[in-house]
């Protein structure tokens, strides 16, 4: 007999009409915002090559988005809890648009490190900021379907990577400036999130309950942000963040470091590195794109244990592989290992009806931080220990991941007799 929890199969059943086209809302923004990231990263040698930057310098610009990106998240929240997703999203992402504008000019039109990094500035805040709201939008899109959606969201936001990497290779092609090119992406997002999200309810990130009473008084926002921040007091919550931590420190690791650590660690050329990457990519996508039913059947617990392991088999092949396979191998298995411990941590965080939102958001920035600060680490690592080296921190990583699975389990769900 199946074990699917019958709750979420009886709602799934009931579904409206209206709650697929917030999915499928929801499925737009996080496909813009992988557009935009896709965009700013496959143009950069050309903004590079116009300012004159140095590969030093290239890297304090990008400082300037790191540092935005951090921002961003630290303020999604309050954005939440004044104005809610629907608005959040319209808003986060009209900012990653001016900060293209702003990018395309510095790069192109007129040599500025300055403008350039204002952009990089804003664009960071926006898609910071818009990455925590838009996994909220989709946890409470995903609870009112009652269908694992958040692997297939995510998914969507690696289409929209492929899609901008794509649109850059024409533009580079053609010999399109960098400021045709991003203004033309920037005006498509700015349309296209005011079209996705009018099928976003207006307060998506109320909790159930509360949408369930619309006479209800909306409270004021103030008291909302403080039930925002009363979550990270939550211990059990924290231990979601963690595997989500873990799982995402291998995945953006895995992002910045795969071709270089194919290169320099097993002696392969540059192409051999770019396939590589690619591979993990493609893993990853798939991985996204067939997860939810997966979760659905076995439920999230035994799902964490088995991609737990099969990272870390993942990662030891990679790691001490001598064999070009065994290479390939290896990097499928790492990227399917780590591929839904992000969504999978959306979900779990969102199954309390009372503080999802607020939850939903905590976890979101927890995983998010691993982005952004585990690479560097890696990197550091890989400095003074050896690249492949410091890969066996991810392992370890993994593990954790696993042993900590059961803090995913879901609400319905009970531990076998």
């Amino acid at each position: 007999m199946s074990d699917r929890p019958a709750q979420r199969s009886d709602r799934h059943s009931r579904a409206p009409h209206g709650s697929r086209a917030w999915r499928n809302a929801v499925f737009a923004v996080f496909f813009l915002s992988g557009l935009s990231m896709a965009t700013w990263v496959a143009r950069i040698p050309a903004i590079r090559d116009f300012t004159g930057l140095s590969t030093q310098g290239v890297g304090l610009v990008i400082l300037g988005m790191s540092i935005g990106s951090i921002l961003g998240l630290v303020v999604a929240p309050l954005l939440l809890a004044r104005w809610g997703t629907r608005v959040g999203e319209m808003l986060t992402l009209g900012i990653v648009s001016v900060g293209l504008l702003l990018i395309g000019l510095g790069g192109s039109v007129t040599p500025s490190v300055a403008l350039v990094v204002t952009g990089l500035a804003l664009f960071g805040f926006g898609n910071g900021a818009v990455d925590v709201i838009m996994n909220v939008d989709g946890a409470m899109a995903e609870k009112e379907i009652g269908k694992t959606l958040m692997p297939l969201m995510h998914a969507f936001f690696s289409f929209g990577t492929v899609a901008g990497a794509g649109l850059a290779v024409v533009a580079s092609a053609i010999d399109l400036a960098v400021i045709w090119h991003f203004g033309a992406v920037a005006v498509l997002i700015a349309i296209a999130i005011v079209v996705a999200v009018r099928f976003v309810p207006r307060d998506s990130s109320s909790s159930d309950a509360k949408q369930a009473d619309a006479s209800a008084p909306r409270r004021p926002w103030r008291e909302r942000l403080r039930e925002s921040l009363s979550v990270w007091a939550d211990s059990g919550l924290l231990l979601i963040g963690a595997i989500m931590l873990s799982m995402s420190f291998a995945e953006g690791s895995a992002n910045d470091w795969i071709a270089l650590a194919a290169v320099d660690g097993h002696g392969y050329d540059q192409t051999t590195g770019a396939l590589v990457f690619t591979v993990f990519t493609i893993s990853m996508t798939v991985a996204r794109v067939l997860g939810g039913p997966v979760l659905d059947r076995f439920g999230r617990v035994a799902v964490l244990r088995v991609l737990s392991a099969t990272g870390v088999v993942g990662l030891g092949l990679f790691i001490f592989g001598t064999e070009p396979w065994m290479i390939v191998v290896g990097t499928a298995l790492w990227a399917v290992g780590c591929s839904l411990g992000f969504p999978v941590g959306m979900s779990a965080a969102a199954d309390d009806p009372h503080k999802s939102a607020a939850r939903v958001s905590a976890v979101a920035i927890i995983g998010y931080c691993a982005f952004l600060a585990g690479p560097p680490l890696l990197g550091f690592l890989g400095e003074h220990f050896g690249l492949l080296n410091a890969l066996l921190v991810l392992m370890g990583l993994m593990v954790v991941a696993g042993l900590l699975a059961p803090a995913a389990r879901e609400k319905s769900r009970r531990p076998a007799a």
